[in-house]
């Protein structure tokens, strides 16, 4: 098994980005490089289309709004890994400072695990880019 994390530091109420971060659909919201996010399933599925076009089913495993964090399997998508589980957490450092963290466990399937790591090392590095540059230009 390999793992893969990223964490942010954002000098914002946790509240006020797990508001942004904490729907399991709202992934087009804040992060560009996917263009859709669809439910399924009644909202336990989310089917999301990237800007290049692949899709990505993905399964909301667990979710927990007190404790701002969610988990979600991949159930279809265009990456060689398997037995994927990953977590988004919003952790209140204090009021007006909050780390978000992105995080995932995966097997490698005809890549390498190195490969496979930082596939998804990129992957949570960019969202989390993506999600501090979302919140500097917000109105």
């Amino acid at each position: 098994m390999t793992t893969a994390s990223a964490s942010l530091h954002l000098p914002l109420n946790a509240d006020n980005v797990w508001q942004l971060v904490g729907g399991f659909l709202s992934l087009p919201d804040w992060l560009p490089f996917i263009a859709s996010s669809e439910a399924g399933e009644g909202g336990r599925l989310r089917i999301l289309t990237t800007d290049t076009g692949d899709v990505i089913v993905e399964r909301l495993e667990t979710f927990d709004n007190r404790a701002r964090t969610y988990t979600y399997s991949i159930a279809q998508g265009p990456f060689a890994v398997t037995d994927y589980l990953a977590t988004l957490q919003v952790n209140g450092i204090s009021e007006h400072e909050t780390e978000v963290v992105w995080s995932g466990r995966f097997t490698a399937q005809g890549i390498c695990e190195a490969e496979a790591q930082a596939l998804f090392q990129g992957i949570y590095e960019g969202g989390l880019t993506a999600l501090d540059n979302h919140f500097k230009t917000a109105p």
